[in-house]
């Protein structure tokens, strides 16, 4: 299983390819406003987008998503919780400054004609891969973490703005919020094993153990309970 990391944009935001053994086609988690370039490395490995799991609804993790979906045939499916799409369906209205320059870049910024939205715990199977979508309100309403279980000793988070290496997603934009961050990392992310691995929406990746042990702005928070399922 390939699974690589490409920083795109002005903000720096990472876009994950996930592409199982033996398929030629891929799931991506996030898409920024930089079609072009996410789908020439595409085009290098020869996959096609097949699923597009987005965190949440920022413009800088899905402006680019209307010219991808009508630039891949067929289009692909398109996953975001329900409580962040009016963000998807005007990503330049709702996005002041970001919101201009993606106005002013030519992109397609119309909306996918269909979007899942999953619900907390749900699992998505995509591509013969499993995903377990994780709800974690604070970041946006909508903020969502994508957790990959191909193996006990394989797990990855697909963070979004919730959890960096040694940081937490802002909570000072529209619909943010510090407390119900906390509560959604004390609640769904902290009872993760540590070795599960993190790969954020910016910056280097890290584990949920070292950000149990370092980060500070999970200190004070403890395991409520544990993620049926998991031994922790």
């Amino acid at each position: 299983m390939r699974v690589e990391g490409m920083t795109l944009w002005v903000a720096g935001t990472n876009a994950w390819i996930v592409a199982p053994d033996g398929t030629d086609e891929c799931i991506v988690v996030d898409v920024p406003p930089e079609p072009d370039r996410l789908r020439r490395r595409l085009d290098e490995l020869g996959l096609r987008p097949a699923v597009l799991l987005l965190t949440h609804g920022h413009v800088d993790h899905v402006g680019g998503v209307g010219t991808l979906v009508r630039a891949v045939t067929p289009a692909p499916t398109v996953l975001l919780h329900g409580a962040d799409l009016p963000l998807l369906q005007d990503p330049v209205g709702t996005s002041g400054q970001l919101g201009a320059l993606l106005a002013a870049s030519g992109l397609d910024t119309r909306p996918p004609e269909v979007v899942q939205s999953p619900e907390d715990g749900e699992e998505i199977s995509a591509l013969g891969l499993r995903f377990r979508s994780l709800h974690t309100p604070g970041h946006t309403p909508g903020s969502t973490c994508f957790l990959l279980e191909p193996a006990p000793d394989q797990r990855v988070l697909f963070s979004g703005d919730h959890l960096f290496a040694g940081s937490i997603g802002r909570t000072d934009l529209p619909g943010g919020s510090l407390p119900d961050l906390l509560r959604s990392m004390e609640d769904q992310i902290l009872p993760l094993p540590d070795d599960v691995r993190v790969l954020p929406g910016h910056g280097p990746t890290t584990t949920v153990g070292v950000e149990r042990e370092h980060n500070p702005y999970l200190a004070g928070l403890r395991r409520r309970r544990v993620v049926p399922g998991w031994t922790a």
